[in-house]
């Protein structure tokens, strides 16, 4: 080897191990290494969202949850406009909506389809093995929509489980379809729909004489409707009573599992919010009111975890 050419190899040399550590530099300046409470899965989801200044949310067309406004062209309801004020003062100011089935929302999660449900799903043991769930924003009840005079006198899951002849519609994926098999509704029994306007269809067309849901979902279903549809409330009804607990459903958002710093951060504003005069006043619209509020109730406690 020449003079000249060991002169280019320590020079070639030299810029490699300068350039290996301008990037080092680089890296540790711009992004901070994960701390043992943030996983670098999570962190990356979140600060992808701050970079972009947007992200995509799962929902299933279920006001007053979720759902789309053709008035306004946009996504709305009580789950998405309290995502859009937490998200806001994370830093994440365009929320994308991602219409899914209700039945393959944790799927779609899983898939990256999207990076939060936000359709107001109910906090289950069950579906705390598949996501992590921030805290819940309401709590509430059942309520059966059902034709004008409820001709088949159905006031209860239990109601429909002792008629042979009375078809129950659910929504594919919703919790009312476990309620009808803890309390020993025949699967035969049990009409499944793909979203709410459908099952309200089935019960006007007789392929369901009862469509079960939270209560808030029927009231919307029963204000966007005239008196000719010919439907009502079931008048008076009875919650379900689960393991000898009378059933009060939870409705929260749900992030995938390597997501838990992202979802501790959500809860860490959602905590400022929920409650206040604020998110009272932005929440009426959807029908909701101090007692649909959560009172204290936390995804720990409803998914069986220790304080």
């Amino acid at each position: 080897m020449t003079l000249l050419q060991t002169k280019r190899l320590l020079a070639a040399v030299s810029l490699g191990l300068l350039a290996a550590c301008s990037d080092s530099g680089s890296d540790s300046d711009s992004k901070p290494a994960p701390t043992a409470k943030e996983p670098a899965a999570a962190a990356g989801t979140l600060e992808a969202a701050r970079a972009a200044g947007k992200i995509r949310i799962g929902y299933a067309n279920e006001a007053p949850f979720a759902y789309m406004d053709s008035k306004q062209g946009k996504v709305t309801g009580e789950s998405v406009e309290i995502a859009r004020v937490i998200l806001k003062r994370m830093g994440i100011n365009e929320v994308e909506g991602v219409l899914t089935e209700f039945g393959s929302l944790i799927p779609g999660l899983q898939a990256k389809r999207f990076d939060i449900i936000a359709a107001g799903m109910y906090v289950t043991p069950e579906r705390c093995q598949q996501v992590v769930f921030s805290n819940p924003t309401y709590g509430v009840g059942q309520a059966f929509l059902v034709k004008q005079g409820n001709p088949k006198n159905l006031h209860s899951y239990e109601d429909i489980a002792k008629n042979p002849d009375a078809k129950l519609g659910v929504v594919v994926g919703a919790i009312e379809s476990e309620y009808a098999s803890k309390l020993n509704v025949p699967p035969a029994q049990v009409a499944v729909f793909p979203d709410a306007v459908s099952a309200l269809s089935g019960v006007q067309a007789g392929r369901a004489d009862a469509y079960a849901a939270t209560a808030l979902t029927v009231n919307d279903l029963l204000n966007k409707t005239d008196q000719s549809s010919g439907l009502e409330k079931a008048r008076p009804f009875t919650d379900p009573v689960i393991d000898g607990k009378s059933v009060r459903g939870y409705g929260a958002y749900a992030f995938r599992t390597e997501d838990k710093a992202f979802a501790d951060a959500f809860n860490a504003e959602l905590a400022k919010f929920v409650g206040t005069e604020e998110h009272k006043k932005l929440v009426a619209p959807f029908g909701f009111t101090d007692q649909e509020m959560p009172q204290g109730m936390t995804a720990a406690k409803l998914c069986g975890q220790q304080q």
